[in-house]
């Protein structure tokens, strides 16, 4: 699927107006944040605006960014000066673990879990080092109550889905299970395990295998209007 010079041209001008806003010195973290998500969903839109047109992909295109900018403006999430505070403060809580702590593309926070430096193989009981890390986690959570935090478990493709794929939902629950020990509200947690299903690296060597085999926390704040 391509885009015609026309969409292209078309796709442009939307993002020019979103792009531009999230630019504005003058706006609030809110504002900036609700921009940025409207210029994703400006991209998001136009590709299947395009990808689903009929005889006018042009206008399907143009269209389609149009929406996806109002979607995107209502679900984009903040990166508020708290939000950096609680990534420095997740950061130093896992320095020297293998946990890795990171700022997303769409403003959230993402720590890495790697389940081998928390999980023994095929268990999905947290190992004590584990727990140290998750305990100044929470600590951060629950100073930080606006944020939203969903845990994902992944697998290598070692074994089948049967397998992997409850292995994966139940490192995850037990994940959140701990913090919500720890006073983080259970109603600000969702979870999910997706099995082998999305590798970060190739599953043909052991230590692409290790990276595969996570654990990984998001953090969020949500724009409000």
């Amino acid at each position: 699927m391509q885009f015609s010079t026309r969409s292209a041209a078309a796709v442009a001008a939307v993002l020019s107006v979103t792009l531009a806003a999230g630019g504005c010195a003058n706006m609030s973290d809110t504002q900036r944040g609700t921009a940025t998500g409207a210029g994703a969903g400006a991209v998001a839109g136009a590709v299947i605006g395009a990808a689903t047109a009929g005889g006018n992909r042009s206008r399907s295109a143009t269209t389609g960014a149009a929406v996806g900018a109002g979607v995107g403006a209502l679900g984009g999430y903040i990166w508020s000066k708290r939000m950096e505070e609680q990534r420095q403060k997740m950061a130093q809580a896992s320095a020297g673990t293998g946990i890795g702590v990171s700022q997303t593309a769409d403003n959230r926070i993402r720590a890495n879990i790697p389940a081998d430096a928390g999980f023994d193989t095929g268990r999905s009981d947290i190992r004590p080092t584990l727990r140290n890390v998750l305990d100044r986690f929470a600590q951060s959570m629950t100073e930080h109550a606006a944020t939203t935090v969903q845990i994902v478990g992944h697998t290598d493709n070692t074994g089948s889905d049967a397998i992997n794929d409850p292995l994966s939902v139940a490192r995850a629950n037990a994940t959140r299970d701990y913090l919500v020990s720890r006073g983080v509200a259970a109603q600000r947690i969702s979870t999910a395990g997706r099995g082998e299903r999305e590798p970060i690296a190739s599953n043909d060597s052991e230590s692409g295998r290790a990276q595969n085999r996570r654990v990984e926390i998001f953090v969020a704040e949500t724009a409000r209007q």
